[in-house]
């Protein structure tokens, strides 16, 4: 088991950054990759940005590039994604999830947080 713990959320103005954090704990030995997923109300969870533990190989939806950024630090066992320019359409609820590999396939990961609320104003 892996418990994951996410903390950065908030209300922000567009324009604005904000950077979340996911915590891992427990079986940290399984982790391999880590992603960020949203879910805005109503919608469906989409896939934001994944990381692979070993060698840092990073994904991004192209929603997101060039404007946020998924880091990790294996010391903490933390996963960040540092989110800069934001817009009033990234408000959602966001989650972090580990698995096997950094896909953008939600369904491939094992563990998943209780998410973070981003919202945005305009």
């Amino acid at each position: 088991q892996v418990q994951l713990v996410e903390s950065g959320g908030g209300l922000v103005q567009a324009g604005g950054s904000l950077r979340l954090s996911c915590a891992a704990s427990g079986s940290i030995f399984s982790i391999n990759a880590m992603g960020w997923f949203r879910q805005a109300p109503g919608k469906e969870r989409d896939f934001v940005a994944a990381i692979s533990w070993i060698g840092g190989m990073t994904y991004y939806a192209d929603s997101v590039k060039g404007r946020f950024t998924i880091s990790r630090d294996n010391a903490k066992i933390t996963v960040y994604l540092e989110m800069n320019g934001l817009k009033p359409e990234d408000t959602a609820l966001y989650y972090c999830a580990t698995g096997p590999r950094a896909t953008v396939s939600g369904t491939q990961y094992d563990y998943w947080g209780q998410g973070t609320q981003v919202t945005v104003s305009s």
